[in-house]
């Protein structure tokens, strides 16, 4: 008896429901789990630190080079030290304004200057590699805890994912069922608006690009600074068969070793009594993050779709994306030397304005990419 009242206690029932099983079609995904120890360990046990610099310096390493003359040679060891604290000395302007800053330096890069051959250059070092997603890395771990501004107390988000060991996302977890008077929905969301206020946790907040509010039966998401209102849901059903064949995908036995390990029997033995039974039924929270988290959708969605407006950070919505995509894939068709024309019908309150913003930049980066562009080629 007191074993089953312990595996029912609200913090175990929202691991049951909705954390292990967000953590696991994660890693179905791609995404590496590291346990709350080795996140520690890959910040330097520093838990005012919020970048895993032991991935991001190898990455760093791994994708970037010095193109000079036809000849490629590695960033200097004083400027791969030095694009990594670039990323962590921004000087701080409040959240939004600071994120953006960060947003920027992500997408655009950093120019560092090097010494070729006796004569300095300026050439460009990238943090994510945005068009080639398999050369970044992805890494997903849980009870991310981090020191509160000022304090030693620490608040510790549910699920935070890395992309060369920089915090992208950052994801609250709640069981469906809680107290009449709380809504999952809701709670996890003013989580998420306390811990960016200035006495929380902003530091974390000023690098993430995706939140998400997830339960079995719904799902949110915004973005750094999104006021609770604007928190919106994803609308893609056609994607359920997909999340069907990958929930039926079982983990390897390497891969559940880290995710189980630290937890009590109880908690594996019904997870593999779950999969011995057979395929899940597919949930809100699954089809939230395949639509937004798998890296290849999550890489266009920050690079492309995230605009800054007058002080407001905005992220698609799910009609916006779709529309963008689509005429983008207009104006690439082109027949007898000339595009076709065509009509996007919206709505009132639909984000035309914004829509226009995003195709505008969609088209930039695709203009920028048609020509061959390389930010690693000195300029």
């Amino acid at each position: 008896m007191m074993a089953r009242s312990a595996l029912l206690t609200p913090s175990l029932l929202e691991d049951r429901e909705s954390r292990i099983p967000a953590l696991d079609f994660l890693v179905k995904m791609g995404w590496e789990y590291l346990t709350p120890t080795q996140g520690s360990t890959l910040r330097g046990g520093r838990r005012s630190g919020v970048i895993l610099d032991g991935i991001l310096e190898g990455q760093l390493r791994k994708f970037n080079s010095v193109r000079y003359r036809g000849e490629e040679l590695p960033f200097s060891e004083g400027n791969i030290v030095g694009a990594i604290q670039a990323l962590k000395d921004v000087l701080y302007d409040g959240l939004v304004t600071t994120n953006e800053k960060i947003y920027d330096l992500l997408c655009l890069g950093k120019a560092l200057p090097q010494s070729i051959q006796g004569d300095v250059k300026s050439f460009m070092l990238q943090y994510i590699d945005w068009e080639r997603p398999e050369r970044n890395s992805y890494h997903v771990t849980e009870e991310f805890a981090v020191e509160r501004t000022g304090s030693k107390e620490t608040y510790v988000p549910d699920i935070a994912l890395f992309v060369n060991g920089i915090p992208l996302v950052v994801i609250e977890c709640k069981r469906s069922e809680l107290a009449p008077d709380q809504l999952p929905i809701p709670q996890a969301i003013s989580q998420h608006i306390r811990n960016q206020k200035d006495d929380g946790i902003p530091q974390l907040f000023l690098y993430s690009q995706l939140l998400l509010a997830i339960s079995r039966k719904e799902a949110r998401y915004g973005t750094t600074g999104t006021p609770e209102k604007f928190w919106a849901a994803w609308n893609e059903p056609a994607a359920d068969a997909d999340v069907a064949e990958l929930l039926r995908k079982p983990l390897t036995e390497v891969q559940k070793a880290p995710l189980f390990d630290s937890r009590n029997g109880p908690i594996r033995d019904y997870f593999e009594a779950l999969e011995s039974a057979g395929p899940r039924e597919v949930t809100a929270q699954d089809r939230i993050l395949w639509a937004l988290c798998r890296p290849e959708r999550l890489l266009d969605l920050i690079y492309r779709f995230i605009v800054f407006d007058a002080g407001e950070k905005k992220i698609t919505r799910y009609q916006q994306y779709f529309a963008v995509r689509s005429m983008l894939n207009r104006i690439r068709h082109i027949r007898d030397g000339r595009r076709t024309g065509g009509v996007v019908w919206h709505t009132q309150g639909s984000g035309k304005s914004i829509t226009m913003v995003m195709l505008a930049k969609a088209i930039a980066l695709e203009q920028q990419r048609s020509k061959g562009a390389d930010w690693n080629d000195y300029k």
